[in-house]
């Protein structure tokens, strides 16, 4: 009875802390808002990780019991992250007409969760938004504006940058091992960190590198290509290609945050942001009716940014419900099967082959409202090249199950069903857009 009496004092004790720091918790965050108004009117960065540091440190030391310490400066830290994100949601709410400019979208998958920023110039904000107080691998490609890697680096401690040749060829064992070798020699260890900044050749050669060195270290992702913002920078995949098979080889490894900086699509070509499109304009057919919608009424190569968030966020819905590609993320290939196969051949661009992998996979009702929007972006229709090379391509990059290829279709914009097709049914799939 003694010890039972006890144990219900001590929940008292547990329940009235619990109540106290509810009460402490609103008055911290009443706080916090007064605290995002003063950042806002000068505007100062909404983040400084040295005086959390400090704080944490110094609270931490009012702990009488040296064992509970660390785990009070976690607590301490899970508190800052939230009083930054209530101030960033704060600050956006404050500045009207900038909801498309200014996204933080929450990848939601438990441990691994991580913030996509959408914001024009956050790339000038990396030191605020990313931790960069340590030795950071920046890779980047050679075709990549070199300002966008030196950016980051200047906003680094100890920057190393490692440039790759462009083009696929660079998703090598040959170009990681340089990568890898690299921060060896320069003493990288598990509190270090790799950063990409360039499509999504440099992200996923970087994250695999990453993912790689010592186990896994931090990997931060900066696409500046509007393919990789509306697709590759988020998910996880990582990947080199292995004896001329793409992505063979490699792991998935979530990124800690993810910067998308619309401004650094002003450098790039009006091909490559078409490219791009197409793959929003996937996103749109299989998950987002409206962005499909748009797509046929507004210019959407002139409206990026509400592109690029319409396009994450069905991605995001994607991931989240399926992270390792077990069964629902196999949407996301959608125009993959056949575009795969035309881009191994014919050395068109991704979002160029998957336009064209998207025809064959539509009902008739919608394949008559897609092609006038791919026309209207400027999009191939058809190719010429040989359609048994393509077959074979395709066939080399896909599994088998039971002797047919599971494909994704498209009965209606907004919606998908998978289907398992025979190889001779597939070959007059890709007779529709290859042409001799």
């Amino acid at each position: 009875m003694r010890h039972r009496m006890k144990l219900e004092k001590a929940r008292e004790k547990i329940a009235n802390a619990d109540r106290q720091m509810a009460k402490l918790f609103e008055e911290r965050m009443e706080a916090v808002k007064a605290v995002a108004d003063y950042k806002k009117e000068h505007g100062l960065p909404v983040e400084d990780k040295a005086q959390e540091t400090k704080k944490i440190s110094e609270i931490g030391s009012l702990i009488g019991d040296p064992e509970l310490r660390p785990y009070y400066a976690s607590f301490l830290q899970s508190t800052m992250e939230i009083s930054k994100r209530l101030q960033q949601e704060r600050l956006r709410r404050q500045a009207p007409g900038k909801e498309q400019e200014n996204a933080v979208l929450r990848m939601e998958l438990g441990p691994d969760s991580y913030d996509i920023v959408l914001e024009r110039g956050c790339l000038h904000r990396a030191g605020e938004l990313l931790d960069l107080n340590r030795k950071v691998m920046i890779v980047t490609g050679e075709l990549v504006p070199r300002k966008y890697a030196e950016t980051v680096a200047g906003q680094c401690t100890e920057p190393f940058l490692h440039i790759i040749p462009s083009g696929e060829e660079s998703k090598s064992f040959a170009v990681l091992e340089d990568i890898l070798v690299t921060m060896l020699n320069a003493g990288f260890t598990r509190s270090d960190c790799v950063c990409a900044v360039g499509g999504g050749v440099v992200g996923d050669l970087a994250g695999f590198a990453a993912a790689c060195y010592m186990r896994g270290i931090d990997f931060y992702n900066v696409p500046t290509t509007v393919l990789s913002q509306v697709d590759s920078s988020i998910g996880g995949k990582t990947a080199v290609n292995l004896r001329g098979v793409k992505n063979m080889a490699g792991a998935f490894w979530q990124p800690k945050k993810v910067l998308i900086d619309p401004d650094t699509l002003s450098t790039l070509p009006p091909r490559h942001i078409t490219n791009g499109l197409a793959e929003a304009l996937k996103a749109g057919l299989i998950a987002d009716e409206k962005l499909f919608s748009l797509f046929e009424t507004e210019d959407a190569a002139t409206d990026t940014e509400k592109v690029i968030e319409a396009a994450l966020r069905v991605k995001k819905k994607v991931v989240e419900a399926d992270e390792r590609e077990n069964g629902l993320r196999k949407i996301l290939n959608f125009g993959h099967t056949i575009g795969h196969g035309i881009e191994s051949v014919t050395g068109m661009l991704h979002g160029e082959s998957v336009a064209l992998g998207m025809i064959p996979m539509c009902s008739d009702e919608v394949r008559a409202r897609l092609i006038p929007v791919l026309e209207k972006l400027g999009l191939p229709l058809s190719v010429r090249a040989d359609p048994d090379t393509v077959f074979a391509a395709v066939m080399h990059d896909k599994k088998m199950s039971a002797g047919k290829i599971t494909v994704v279709k498209v009965p209606v914009p907004g919606s998908y069903k998978m289907e398992s097709v025979l190889p001779e049914d597939l070959k007059d799939l890709i007779k529709m857009v290859v042409h001799v």
